[in-house]
């Protein structure tokens, strides 16, 4: 599966310097697409976790592949990269290369891409989920634990409950959804070619047992399985 690199910014390829960005995102933001645009049906999904590891230096990713009807495994792929950038750069910046070359080792393009962090629920309107979607131009959503930006009020108890995440001028950015009757809502925005209105809805279609989707609960298996070995 290719994965092309990240477009270059219309002002140039980023600098390094948080104000360099600032304007990355902003340009990669715009280029979101906040509709529909994923295959019927779905084939494969896949679950991205990633973290840093030895103090900051290097960069861990896990991509989980599996079938959308049955959740059955159809391959997993860990990738160790060296830290490309600052440890004070934007965590999407710092996490996106080992991301991509892990989603790219999959043995099958997956249809939807669920992604541990914020898709356009995030300050600049350009989480990890979002970034990735842009780049490889694959369908994406992101799935987090907690609000980064906008206020939502808390859904109900029951299991797949969800209420809408709205930014300060009220347009809505994502839902607070309770995948799991005893456990804290997740936050799920649309990452690119997912419409808002369907984000939590396919979220919970892969829901089982856990909090988390069964892609994304797997693929953080992997990655603890990997930091254990």
């Amino acid at each position: 599966m290719a994965i092309s690199d990240p477009p270059a910014p219309a002002n140039g390829t980023w600098d390094g310097s948080m104000a360099g960005a600032r304007a990355v995102r902003a340009v990669l933001a715009a280029r979101v697409v906040v509709r529909d645009a994923y295959p019927h049906p779905l084939r494969h999904v896949a679950g991205l976790a990633v973290r840093s590891i030895d103090g900051g230096a290097r960069i861990r990713a896990a991509a989980v592949l599996l079938d959308a009807d049955t959740l059955r495994v159809v391959d997993r792929q860990v990738v160790v990269l060296d830290a490309t950038h600052d440890p004070a750069a934007p965590l999407s910046f710092r996490m996106l290369p080992a991301l991509l070359q892990a989603l790219s080792k999959l043995s099958a393009p997956p249809d939807l891409v669920l992604v541990g962090g914020h898709g356009v629920a995030h300050p600049q309107g350009l989480g990890v989920a979002a970034h990735i979607g842009v780049v490889s131009d694959l369908p994406c959503i992101g799935v987090s634990r907690r609000i980064l930006v906008g206020t939502a009020p808390a859904p109900h108890p029951m299991r797949g409950a969800y209420t809408a995440l709205r930014a300060r001028d009220q347009h809505q950015i994502g839902w607070l959804l309770r995948s799991h009757a005893l456990r804290p809502p997740l936050v799920v925005s649309p990452g690119h070619r997912v419409a808002p209105a369907s984000t939590a809805d396919l979220v919970m279609r892969f829901v089982t047992d856990a909090r988390l989707p069964e892609p994304l609960r797997l693929a953080a298996g992997v990655l603890a399985r990997s930091d254990s070995e």
